[in-house]
């Protein structure tokens, strides 16, 4: 079981998909603009979704958390509705590598949300975090992350490429776009780049 731990932001704060989330999961593969910026293509009913939002959290390799709003009151989240999604799969312990994927809700794209939820991931992948319990959680140890993004989606490519995230190839026109091609983007940062980037 790879459940993760609750990481908390300013503006976000990340907790462990479950259940509980099937509604808004449904909501964002009902958005068109989403589906074609992230290239996903797969069709999905609704029962399969919450059949998948309720035992993500058994999947080994992997990492799903809920993006929720970070505000607190009382020492209570003011919100725990899901805002978009973030998750860390394909973990590799050996080659110490996995993939990144952010899907924010329509509603809260641009506005600083995923870039905050990112770095709160790349924090723990190669830094371990400290949960919102005060418990110390090791991570994963990771030395490479890598995502892949359209080149459709410039504005997500500038995101990653300001937190620090190379360039590193493309696949040539390999998902569909309407009548056309979109090329794959293929980025990633390591360790040491991280680091120094969070200490500058």
């Amino acid at each position: 079981m790879t459940r993760g731990p609750v990481l908390h932001g300013e503006m976000v704060r990340l907790r462990p998909l479950g259940a509980s989330d099937a509604a808004r999961m449904w909501e964002s593969l009902q958005d068109p603009e989403g589906m074609r910026l992230t290239g996903t293509t797969a069709t999905l009913t609704r029962a399969e979704v919450e059949e998948w939002t309720a035992g993500v959290a058994d999947r080994p390799g992997r990492y799903d958390w809920a993006i929720t709003p970070g505000a607190v009151r009382d020492g209570r989240p003011v919100s725990d509705e899901m805002i978009g999604e973030i998750v860390l799969d394909e973990v590799d312990d050996v080659a110490r590598s996995a993939n990144l994927r952010l899907q924010m809700l329509p509603d809260y794209r641009g506005r600083g949300y995923g870039r905050e939820a990112i770095l709160e991931v790349l924090r723990f992948a190669f830094d371990g975090a400290d949960d919102v319990d005060g418990a110390v959680h090791a991570g994963p140890r990771l030395h490479r992350v890598a995502l892949e993004v359209l080149s459709i989606n410039p504005r997500a490519r500038a995101l990653y490429a300001s937190l620090g995230f190379r360039e590193e190839g493309r696949l040539r026109e390999a998902r569909p776009d309407g009548d056309g091609w979109a090329d794959v983007v293929v980025m990633s940062i390591l360790e040491d780049e991280f680091r120094a980037a969070a200490g500058a």
